[in-house]
């Protein structure tokens, strides 16, 4: 059984993309791309689409996204306040996410579904309700 649940990772993890880049200073350049990704304007050819997600004592905002499947996104993370997890499992992250600094990940979702997001650093007493969905579309 140990064997068989090995080689389903290894296949599984051939098949998401995943770039991670950590503790990128916040910077002017980062404000602006986020300001660029809130717009209603396609983005250019060949760059993902790009999400932020702040974190703060005890919840995600915002609280869902929607991927599409196959199509790349980059994820912004912030933190307001202390060090935050972000962790989903079904996706294959597991961030850190620290005040002041932007955390960036770039996923390809290669399946459809609702993945639950938690945050999995101890931030205080209402830690276990910090949780958010993201939900990847065909």
């Amino acid at each position: 059984m140990k064997r068989k649940a090995v080689i389903i990772v290894a296949v599984l993890a051939a098949c998401t993309t995943l770039e991670i880049s950590r503790g990128i200073e916040a910077s002017p350049s980062a404000a602006a791309r986020t300001e660029a990704a809130k717009t209603p304007h396609a983005q250019p050819a060949g760059e993902p689409r790009v999400v932020q997600i702040v974190a703060h004592k005890f919840a995600f905002e915002p609280n869902q996204i929607t991927l599409k499947k196959g199509e790349p996104v980059t994820i912004q993370l912030t933190s307001k306040d202390v060090q935050h997890g972000f962790y989903i499992r079904g996706l294959k992250v597991d961030e850190e996410i620290h005040p002041d600094k932007v955390t960036e990940v770039t996923i390809t979702p290669d399946k459809a579904g609702t993945f639950p997001t938690i945050c999995d650093h101890l931030c205080g007493l209402g830690h276990k309700h910090m949780h958010m969905t993201i939900v990847v579309e065909e």
